[in-house]
């Protein structure tokens, strides 16, 4: 990335040596934004149908045996998933990560429910 810093009360944007002013964002940057989008609008996407198909059964699980709360039980997903790549059960790839980036998601939304 670049780096940022105050200039005659203008935002000005270091990219490749170059200053420029933050309203005139190169390409690149553009293009880096879109990719963001695009990823974070699929995990957002893949979070809410899986929602809808288990019934919120990560932030309001029907609790039959575990008397854990949706963030611990969140937790423990994060250690199974991380644990079997460890141990090599899995390969890291991409739906791996999308997995991992959505149990994080489901943790702040419980972590924010904790403190209501």
């Amino acid at each position: 990335m670049g780096s940022q810093k105050k200039l005659n009360k203008e935002l000005i944007f270091t990219y490749k040596g170059k200053s420029i002013k933050w309203n005139d964002v190169p390409e690149a940057m553009e293009e880096f934004d879109k990719q963001v989008d695009l990823i974070c609008g699929s995990i957002a996407k893949m979070l809410k149908q899986k929602n809808r198909s288990y019934g919120n059964s990560a932030l309001d699980p029907v609790r039959i045996f575990s008397r854990a709360t949706p963030k611990e039980q969140i937790l423990v997903r994060l250690d199974d998933k991380l644990s079997r790549l460890k141990r090599g059960d899995n390969r890291f790839q991409e739906d791996t990560v999308v997995d991992l980036l959505g149990y994080l998601v489901l943790l702040v939304i419980a972590e924010r429910q904790e403190r209501e």
